[in-house]
């Protein structure tokens, strides 16, 4: 019975249990993972058994759909790019292994004088074209390179399919266990499949969130087990917008855990370290990289930028988990990070170690804001706000240009808080000034991807601009739209809708770039 419940619990997450751990952002990623595990586990329940029958697959399109048909108007001041990407595997998943890994499938949304044109590649890493070229998995499970084929010795493991962002003209797909893979910004083509920044990168890693400087353009990020595998070595780092390391340091962590995001203000750099950790045992047994530890406590890790890390200070405080970071800013001597936060594990897939069962209650996330006092010779811990209660959900954004300064909106994918019937999928816009909530609901028979934010113009006030995101309409086999919304009337519903003949590939995060940051097409 315990085992069926567990069936059922992961099943019900990954179906569209919007908001309940990673959210509404991985709901069509989930739902695809999803259909592939019932496929694969005699557990499982037939098409017959289910409510709706199996929508027809998508896996390992790569797309082309120009001059997409639009209902609305595409704003005039919206010219660019809304890039995507989530895991996309080339073969099916072993047993036990989980919907993160998988090869790294990037979409794009150009954006330029009214019309729009799709496109979506796979990101050729070394990975991705060793087990195409032997057509067979040779990573056999999630971050576990004791099971990797003895053939791909050497090579990157890492799957791109995280998160994107651009610099110096490229495009860089992200996996937080391997330096980037750089794609050309128009055409998607796999330009190095291991970017190392012109050899100066300072770890064996490269975080899937760097933030970007909202004064120089600088990119800041870091790599945690820096030093290989296994290490509670974290470096830290910066890059101007030409590619200069301009600052590295290397700091020690409590213990080895998945720092999936960080915080960046102009003067500190925060680390929340979280009991999803590493489990050697469990991997020699087979399984993947991470279990969730609830013996473990957090910890805050505050240390002042451009400096040697020597001075970093560790907050300890209650188990939780928190993965993915809104916003940040100080305030004299008190440090302020806006998270998602939940009590417990918030991925159902991930092993509870000791064998607990996945709680979907404790996995829910709500944005959160936890604060330091930098004050003190001796740290006495963290403050612990809920800022929004009704509202659940796990990948929140802001207005990058807002990454290291002090901000006032933020957005979230999330359910209906207070449904009349069945819920919908919603994106919210908080403004954190005066708590002030405004929603889109995009209806009971919709699916919402992670919600992107492009500004009017680079001088544009923060939040004056589009709120965008995928809509998978599941009453239409899964079929896929591009939703564009007014981020300061979202009630006001979307001001264009670009709809694609057909689903989308999954998506974990994405990013916006602005026309002027785009190269000439040639």
């Amino acid at each position: 019975m315990t085992e069926d419940r567990d069936q059922l619990d992961r099943r019900s997450f990954m179906r569209g249990a919007l908001g309940a751990a990673v959210g509404v952002g991985a709901a069509a990623l989930a739902s695809r993972a999803a259909d592939a595990q019932e496929d694969r586990y005699p557990s499982a329940p037939s098409s017959e058994e289910r409510p709706s029958a199996r929508r027809p697959s998508l896996y390992r399109l790569e797309a082309d759909v120009r001059d997409c048909e639009v209902t609305g108007e595409i704003p005039s001041d919206l010219n660019g790019a809304f890039y995507r990407v989530g895991p996309d595997p080339q073969y099916p998943l072993r047993p036990g292994n989980i919907p993160f890994d998988g090869e790294g499938h990037v979409s794009m949304f150009r954006i330029k004088n009214g019309r729009v044109d799709y496109k979506s590649r796979f990101v050729r890493t070394e990975r991705y074209v060793a087990q195409d070229k032997a057509r067979r998995i040779l990573f056999p499970m999630y971050r576990n390179p004791y099971l990797d084929d003895p053939s791909v010795k050497g090579l990157s493991r890492s799957t791109a399919n995280t998160h994107i962002i651009n610099h110096r003209n490229l495009l860089l797909a992200l996996k937080e266990d391997s330096p980037p893979a750089a794609l050309d910004l128009l055409t998607l083509e796999t330009i190095a499949p291991v970017y190392t920044f012109d050899d100066q990168l300072p770890s064996k890693t490269f975080t899937a969130h760097p933030k970007v400087d909202s004064e120089t353009g600088n990119i800041v990020a870091f790599g945690y087990e820096a030093t290989g595998h296994g290490s509670d070595d974290v470096a830290i780092f910066e890059f101007t917008p030409g590619g200069k390391l301009v600052w590295s340091t290397m700091i020690k962590v409590p213990y080895v855990g998945m720092l999936h995001d960080f915080a960046v203000t102009q003067r500190h750099i925060v680390f929340y370290v979280i009991p999803m950790t590493i489990d050697e045992e469990q991997m020699r047994r087979g399984g993947i990289h991470w279990s969730w530890d609830k013996t473990k406590p957090t910890y805050f890790g505050v240390l002042r930028r451009f400096g040697d890390g020597k001075d970093i200070q560790w907050f300890e405080g209650p188990t939780r988990s928190a993965t993915h970071v809104m916003g940040a800013f100080d305030d004299g001597n008190r440090i302020y990070v806006d998270v998602e936060m939940s009590m417990s594990n918030p991925f159902p897939f991930m092993p509870m170690k000791g064998g607990d069962p996945w709680d979907p209650v404790a996995g829910q996330s709500r944005i959160t804001r936890l604060s330091a006092n930098l004050s003190g010779r001796t740290p006495r811990g963290y403050q612990i706000e809920t800022m929004y209660q009704d509202y659940i959900g796990a990948l929140p954004r802001q207005d990058d240009r807002y990454n290291t300064v002090p901000y006032r909106y933020g957005f979230l994918g999330c359910p209906e808080p207070n449904p009349q019937g069945r819920p919908g999928a919603c994106y919210v816009r908080f403004d954190h000034q005066t708590r002030k909530v405004t929603l889109y609901n995009a209806g009971p028979d919709t699916s919402l991807a992670e919600c992107c934010f492009a500004p009017r113009g680079p001088d544009a006030p923060e939040g004056s601009g589009y709120l965008m995101g995928v809509a998978t309409r599941n009453d239409e086999g899964g079929r896929a739209d591009l939703v564009i919304l007014d981020a300061e009337h979202l009630d006001e519903g979307p001001v264009a809708v670009v709809h694609l003949p057909m689903r989308a590939v999954g998506q974990v995060h994405g990013w916006w770039v602005p026309e002027e940051k785009l190269p000439a097409a040639v």
